[in-house]
This record gives C-alpha cells, sequence and structure tokens, in this order.
C-alpha cells in the first residue's frame, strides 16, 4: 500500500516532511483546466447526435434562504490589460446574494451560451451532447433587506478556469446569507462571455510565470472591492448601465470582507490580502503558492483546505507559509478527495462519464473514492464555519478539530 492510499484508509495528523526531488505535483495550477478528453478513449464516446442532450446538475443550495444573482461588465480605466496591448482591463463578475423573493425571476444558466459552447468543445463534447446546468440563482430577484447588510466574499478560480467553476459553493454562500462575488480574470479564463456575444478567451503568452498571474489577479480582485463601493454608495459601475437587483446598495457591507479561491485562485488570495487589507480572511481551496507573497506575515486569518494527495507534508509553498500566519490559522485535509474536486468538476464529470468514456477506475484515479456529493457538502461546511466565525463572529466546533461527523476531515498541525 502506498502512502497516498494509507492516508485514504486512515485519516490522521500528519506531519511536514520534505517531499522527494523527483514527485509529481497534481495540485500544480497546470493540472485545474486540463480537458477531461486528453486521458479518455475517443473510440468509447458516441457520436454527437445520438438520443437527447445529457442535463447536467448541481447540488441544490443548502442554505435557508433562496439565491439571486446577476452578473457585470466592468472596465478599469487605470490599468491596460496585461495580456492584450491596447486595451483597458475589463472583467466579467457575476454576484451571487440571498433574495427576499424569486417569483417572477428566471433561474440562470451555469454558463452563458456562447461561452457555454466553447466550454463544452474544449472537453471534446458538444450541446447537442450535453446541456450544462441551471444554477439555483434567479436573475435579478430582489435582495433580502431584512438581514441588513451582508458580508462580502470573493472568489477566484483556477488557471484558465471560469469564474462558473465554483458554482456548487458559492450559490450555497450565498443561501447562507452571503454577498458572493465569483470573478473572470479575462485572458487568463479559458472563456468569458462578455455583452453583445463577445468572447475572448485565453492569450497568456506561454511560459508566463505564476506569479506575475497572480499579481494581475490580486490587481483584478482590489479594483473588484472598489467597485462594491461605489455600489454601497448608491452607484452603479457596470459600463453597460446594466441593471442592479433592488435593495443590492444597502446591503454591501464594504467592513467585512473575505477571498476564497480554488488552485491558482486559492494561491491568489494570499496575494491579494498582502495588497489590500481590506480583505479581513482568506481560505485557499488546493493551491501550491508562487512568488514572495508566502514569505511575507499575514495577520489576518487564513484557511489552507487541500485535497488527500496535498498538504504542508508535500507542499514546500504551503510550508514556507505556515510560519508567517501570525493571525488564526487553520490547515485541513480532505481525505479520499482530489485536487478538482474542489470544482465543480467534482459533480458534473461523473455525470458525463458515458459520454467521455471515462471508466469508474478513471473516475476515482481523477477525483478519488469521496462520493461528489459528500465532497462538495463538506466543502460548503468547512469554508461556510471559517468565514462564519471571522466574518460573523459565530463560533463553529467544526474548526476545534476532528468530528465525528466529518471523519474525512483531519487537521494538520
Amino acid at each position: 500500500m502506498t502512502p497516498a492510499t494509507a492516508a485514504e484508509k486512515a485519516p490522521h495528523t500528519p506531519t511536514a516532511t520534505a517531499p522527494s526531488p523527483d514527485q509529481a505535483a497534481p495540485w500544480a495550477p497546470e493540472n485545474d483546466s486540463i480537458p477531461p478528453q486528453k486521458a479518455l478513449h475517443p473510440a468509447l464516446r458516441p457520436s454527437v447526435g445520438r438520443g437527447p442532450a445529457l442535463q447536467l446538475t448541481l447540488p441544490a443550495p443548502s442554505g435557508r434562504y433562496p439565491v439571486g444573482t446577476f452578473s457585470q461588465h466592468l472596465v478599469d480605466k487605470s490599468r491596460t490589460d496585461p495580456y492584450v496591448r491596447g486595451r483597458a482591463r475589463e472583467l466579467m463578475v457575476t454576484y451571487w446574494y440571498p433574495a427576499a423573493s424569486t417569483s417572477g425571476h428566471a433561474q440562470t444558466p451555469w454558463m452563458p451560451s456562447l461561452s457555454g459552447n466553447h466550454f463544452l468543445h474544449s472537453r471534446g463534447l458538444s450541446p447537442q451532447q450535453v446541456t450544462l446546468p441551471q444554477t439555483a440563482g434567479h436573475a435579478l430577484a430582489p435582495v433580502d433587506t431584512r438581514l441588513g447588510k451582508l458580508p462580502v466574499l470573493l472568489y477566484s478560480t483556477g488557471l484558465h478556469s471560469d469564474r462558473a467553476m465554483g458554482t456548487a459553493l458559492t450559490q450555497d454562500l450565498a443561501s447562507r446569507g452571503y454577498l458572493v462575488v465569483t470573478v473572470d480574470h479575462t485572458h487568463d479564463a479559458g472563456e468569458v462571455e462578455f455583452p453583445g456575444r463577445r468572447l475572448e478567451v485565453n492569450k497568456m503568452p506561454a511560459g508566463s510565470h505564476s506569479s506575475d498571474t497572480l499579481n494581475v489577479r490580486a490587481a483584478d480582485i482590489r479594483f473588484v472591492i472598489n467597485q462594491l463601493g461605489t455600489i454601497a454608495k448608491g452607484g452603479n459601475p457596470d459600463v453597460d448601465h446594466a441593471k442592479l437587483p433592488s435593495g443590492l446598495s444597502h446591503a454591501v457591507d464594504t467592513s467585512r470582507i473575505g477571498m476564497f479561491g480554488w488552485s491558482l485562485g486559492g494561491a491568489a488570495v494570499d496575494t491579494a490580502m498582502q495588497l489590500d487589507r481590506r480583505i479581513a480572511a482568506g481560505a485557499n481551496l488546493d493551491g501550491q503558492f508562487f512568488g514572495t507573497a508566502p514569505s511575507k506575515d499575514l495577520s489576518r486569518p487564513f484557511m489552507l483546505f487541500s485535497s488527500g494527495t496535498h498538504n504542508r507534508n508535500n507542499d514546500s509553498s504551503w510550508r514556507q507559509l505556515w510560519p508567517h500566519l501570525k493571525g488564526y490559522r487553520v490547515d485541513i485535509q480532505l481525505h479520499g478527495s482530489r485536487h478538482r474536486s474542489f470544482s465543480d468538476n467534482e459533480v458534473m464529470v461523473p455525470q458525463e462519464a458515458g459520454l467521455l468514456g471515462l471508466s469508474p477506475d478513471q473516475l476515482k484515479q481523477e477525483f478519488g473514492p469521496i462520493d461528489p456529493d459528500r465532497a462538495i457538502k463538506i466543502q460548503r461546511d468547512y469554508v461556510a464555519a471559517f468565514f462564519d466565525q471571522e466574518l460573523r463572529h459565530k463560533h463553529s466546533t467544526l474548526l476545534d478539530g476532528p468530528a465525528k461527523s466529518y471523519p474525512e476531515i483531519s487537521f494538520v498541525r
């Protein structure tokens, strides 16, 4: 039995040990967006048009509130796009929030049609084969103003991934009373659809250094926080003057801001917190750090949340950061999971397995033996517990140590 297999069999409290020089890093950012078909058998895929399209689904949110959503087109005129010459930096972001009512407000798709089709084609699939999920978010539903000002969470996704890839987690946090803003980092993301059906794709130069990418993302996040301040003052930063949901300006609490991200987006949390002190707490979901940020002290609360094959015992960047976390810190590991388990891939790819020709063994190799719905539930509960503690001052015993109801979680001391 290999050490990794043993770790899956029996959750434990690991200690940090040095990795071997030739050790593979399945959590590295270059693995964030590998199209699944690269590991598949094309001959096993059914032909286009054979039967109705497969409708993918996401787990329903677990919180008490219905969810509203809308997207914004933002332009930072103070910055040029680092990947395309002669353009100001522009972003698409999506807001998720507790809604007062969803009647008359349609559910939104996981991705707009143009970017969604591009996403499917990148996986060797087509809209005739697969229909991407509907979200739990209802377009422009009124904000539930009875809740007062809402703590804000920002989300950054994996390298060449899309802001939609965190939907299962972000819409759940919204159902628990958070205003969550998901950010697409244009020309780093695989595809971003702008108003007017304009599609922008990954245009990062070959050999781009990850630390430079993190600095771009951190600057994007700081800009988005500034736009939240504009909304809180009654303004609308959308360059196309798109409508805002009623009650939004009174719901934005810029004094309680957290950030979380998956993979390179998780690494961006530390970089963004170093750049912008308004981010009061951060959580990294299985992301390797780069650059100088992990060698700098950080006095605000931080969560490290890793997959079953990744932690301080085999990632030197995590070991480097740990002693520099001077505020509250917690390092937990989700046994039975893999790197891409911290994205919507965890629940979507198993549904597509027949189309993709993925065997049960291949699925287990890519996502680990944990049940997909269980993996999502655990992530939801622990991420919410962390931000509830740090932004709402609601203590959760989940963060005190191992819990009998969550045997898949161990604490790295």
